[in-house]
């Protein structure tokens, strides 16, 4: 009976610890894990969406951005999903195809099961894209120069089995012609590599690529239809004839650990996507060329499992 007792007081003493501190959270900076480098369209948007984080009716405290790069996108879901704390001030930012993708097709420490979404802010599809000087001016193109010259189009992108890397088998598969693809630690070293002539072109975020545009000729874009607000001039595959769909569009948003306490997710839950809403941080992403995509912990939940299915299928056709 004594021993019972010692037991339950203990238990009560760490759900009353736990109360307290889902009361009081947050008290202090909280930190979100970029999978990417400094400079890239995770990154770069990160800090846009987070910056109005330490204002009264949002968090209260600033978010610090703080970037893991490596194996696009590993090495940092990685760390996050076995090493962050569950007590809410270490968050991450997740990009979906990307981890979900790897999760599937590498032996990874992440996946849909031990992560928790708290929001999702933006949406970003993939576009093909060569430098200004190259003599490359359409999709048509690059499929007529690459026939002639199998294996030798070098292709950019930000890692394996990231949206870039799945727009490239689309594209590859939908063009039917051999390319070579590249894999970067990230979209920003991935564009550069383009722009400094590493490779003969590139799939990147249309973020990225729309920052560039005047050192850039942007290709196609895989999704279903055409960005009427940054590039409403540029073609999607399927208008020029390429069976490539918005299966590489990357979404973007924030996640916790498994194990967070419940009080604190919903806390997370219902500030953070009223964040992404203010009028400062809209006209921050229209300008960085960013298309916004709000969605609620529970889409995303429904978004994740929606993926999950589909890239099991559609990475075992590619």
């Amino acid at each position: 009976m004594k021993r019972l007792l010692i037991s339950t007081a203990a238990a009560l003493a760490v759900s009353f610890a736990g109360a307290a501190s889902a009361a009081d959270y947050p008290d202090r900076p909280v930190s979100l894990m970029v999978a990417y480098s400094p400079g890239g369209a995770t990154d770069f948007q990160a800090r846009i969406v987070t910056m109005v984080a330490a204002n009264e009716g949002y968090l209260g405290q600033p978010i610090v951005i703080i970037n893991k790069p490596g194996a696009g996108g590993k090495v940092g879901w990685n760390h996050f999903a076995s090493k962050a704390k569950t007590d809410g001030y270490e968050m991450g930012a997740y990009n979906v195809p990307h981890f979900i993708a790897q999760s599937i097709k590498f032996k990874t420490k992440y996946n849909v099961d031990n992560l928790e979404p708290i929001a999702n802010w933006g949406a970003d599809p993939a576009v093909f894209v060569v430098s200004k000087d190259s003599p490359f001016n359409s999709m048509a193109d690059v499929v007529a120069w690459t026939k002639d010259n199998p294996g030798k189009l070098t292709v950019s992108g930000a890692g394996l089995y990231v949206g870039h890397h799945i727009a490239f088998l689309q594209i590859q598969k939908g063009t039917g012609v051999n390319m070579k693809y590249v894999p970067h630690k990230g979209g920003a070293p991935a564009l550069k590599s383009v722009l400094g002539g590493q490779v003969k072109a590139g799939v990147n975020n249309l973020s990225d690529a729309y920052r560039s545009r005047d050192s850039l000729k942007i290709l196609g874009i895989a999704d279903l239809q055409r960005d009427k607000d940054f590039l409403p001039d540029v073609p999607t595959f399927k208008e020029q004839g390429y069976d490539v769909d918005d299966s590489s569009v990357n979404f973007r948003g924030i996640m916790v650990r498994k194990g967070t306490p419940q009080p604190v997710i919903d806390l997370l839950a219902a500030k953070v996507p009223e964040m992404f809403k203010n009028k400062r941080v809209a006209k921050q992403m229209k300008n960085g060329g960013s298309p916004i995509r709000i969605m609620t912990r529970d889409q995303v939940k429904a978004m994740w499992a929606k993926r999950q299915e589909f890239l099991k299928g559609l990475l075992a056709g590619l």
